[in-house]
């Protein structure tokens, strides 16, 4: 049990919120701590002159029933709506279906170039690669190497800004469906119900009318009317700990007025874990920081331009493969939802992944605006002049990176954490550097609460570790599947 101290929580994202809520909820007081003036991390909703701009896509699906009761005992079901799914994948100037789909991909490819992929495939399936420890091998055994250099290598180098054979296959693993190109095309080829093993994605989620920025606002105003509190624009500084008593003691935060001390019985981290250690006094051993300095993030800007609504698309973001356009992915925010746009017209974002302080993150918004005006004409998208208004949003350590050291050196500050100070809890996605999505963010958080408040001893690290595509649908079940384990709220 928590003593009268508290627990205090860094960062009011997903998983902050949720375990700041859930330990009000078992009667523990909490102090949350978030150092931007926002609530919501990368789940925020932001707005300019009225458009609202969700920072990455975030799709309400679950499999995780107490994750799906939270957001509607947080929001009524009125702020919900029904969307349906939608993306596509855009390459030399053709839009393909994703998932594939075998007559689509034909059409669109052609018939040398298919023959090609399928004599690919061929190859791939008598040698497959050596090493499939990487993406790059775990992709190409399973679909070949002509269709992976197609649908897969120029997106991914474009997220990551590394070669593809530098990321770990678990990413893989997780983020594509469980398929291959002969599972591709017999799902096609069977009538739906001899398909016995077969999985599809989700046609539909829930989205909150005014962006997912909607439910950790209304959370927040929550958490203070149970009792605890949440200060934005306030970062912690520093984790004091007792090495003798194996604890953390206190923290030290910071605002525009100064810093100050305060006591702390339980700390839960969902700051980036590599900031976490570096905060520790006194500081963590040499080989621990050396390893919290190897992990590394990426970093996300949208350029949000508004466009007449005829040059709306139906997806609620199409991937760009062409290897020709900068740009990653453009989402169309009246898709997501009519209360993002206005005046009959939607707003495209266009997704650019970049490294903080690199050239693009440093060109000034007007340029941005018109580089990505530039490109979105270029493919095809809208006619030239169209553009009405840009606006520019940036995104700092949006995503962990899974290069080929960071498990050895997650593990590292894993094991120092809790031999060492054991009432610190990371949790989330920068919380573990881990690819946990909203939902399972929110599940490490309840463990958390749990532990903190009841003595459990749950393992949050076994969180989302399953092999499998989050947003599918099995034939065999109805709705959402809520009572399976683990499925992502987002992506």
């Amino acid at each position: 049990m928590g003593d009268g101290d508290g627990t205090v929580i860094i960062g009011a994202g997903p998983a902050g919120l949720t375990a700041a809520y859930e330990l009000l909820r078992h009667g523990e007081p909490v102090r949350v701590y978030e150092a931007d003036d926002v609530v919501g991390g990368i789940s925020r909703t932001v707005e300019r002159d009225g458009w609202r701009f969700d920072i990455g896509g975030h799709r309400f699906f679950t499999k995780v029933s107490r994750v799906e009761d939270f957001w509607h005992e947080i929001l009524p079901d009125e702020d919900f709506l029904l969307r349906p799914r939608m993306s596509r994948i855009y390459y030399r100037g053709a839009l393909f279906d994703y998932p594939l789909s075998a007559g689509n991909a034909l059409r669109n490819l052609g018939l040398l170039e298919a023959a090609r992929c399928l004599g690919s495939y061929g190859r791939a399936r008598l040698r497959p690669p050596k090493d499939q420890s990487h993406f790059e091998g775990w992709v190409s055994a399973r679909f070949g190497w002509r269709l992976y250099s197609i649908f897969f290598k120029t997106y991914t180098e474009k997220v990551w800004g590394m070669p593809a054979d530098r990321l770990q296959a678990d990413w893989a693993a997780q983020r594509i469906k469980n398929l291959s190109l002969a599972t591709a095309m017999r799902n096609a080829l069977l009538p739906r119900r001899n398909r016995t093993d077969v999985t599809s994605l989700i046609e539909e989620f829930q989205y909150p009318k005014h962006g997912p920025g909607m439910m950790w606002e209304r959370c927040a105003e929550e958490v203070a009317k149970r009792g605890g509190t949440v200060s934005t624009g306030v970062w912690v500084a520093e984790v004091h700990r007792d090495p003798a008593a194996r604890r953390a003691t206190a923290v030290t935060v910071a605002d525009a007025g100064g810093e100050r001390t305060e006591p702390a019985a339980h700390v839960i981290s969902s700051m980036p874990i590599s900031a976490l250690v570096r905060a520790m006094r006194p500081e963590v051993p040499p080989e621990v920081r050396a390893a919290a300095d190897d992990l590394r993030y990426r970093d996300f800007l949208t350029v949000a331009l508004v466009v007449p609504e005829e040059f709306s698309f139906p997806d609620n973001w199409i991937y760009v493969h062409d290897p020709a356009a900068r740009v990653g992915r453009i989402q169309n925010f009246g898709s997501w939802s009519p209360y993002l746009v206005k005046d009959g017209r939607t707003c495209l974002g266009l997704e650019y992944f970049v490294f903080e302080g690199d050239e693009m993150w440093r060109t000034p918004d007007a340029e941005l605006i018109a580089f990505a005006t530039a490109e979105l004409e270029r493919l095809g998208l809208v006619k030239p002049g169209c553009v009405e208004a840009g606006y520019v949003v940036r995104m700092p350590k949006a995503y962990p990176v899974y290069d080929e050291r960071y498990q050895r050196n997650v593990d590292v500050i894993r094991d120092w954490l809790a031999a060492n100070v054991p009432n610190v809890h990371p949790v989330g996605r920068n919380g573990m550097h881990r690819y946990n999505n909203a939902d399972h963010s929110m599940l490490t958080a309840m463990l958390t609460a749990e532990n903190i408040a009841h003595g459990a001893e749950h393992d949050v690290w076994t969180v989302n570790v399953e092999q499998d595509y989050h947003e599918q649908r099995s034939p065999s079940r109805h709705g959402t599947g809520r009572d399976a384990p683990v499925v992502p709220a987002r992506r």
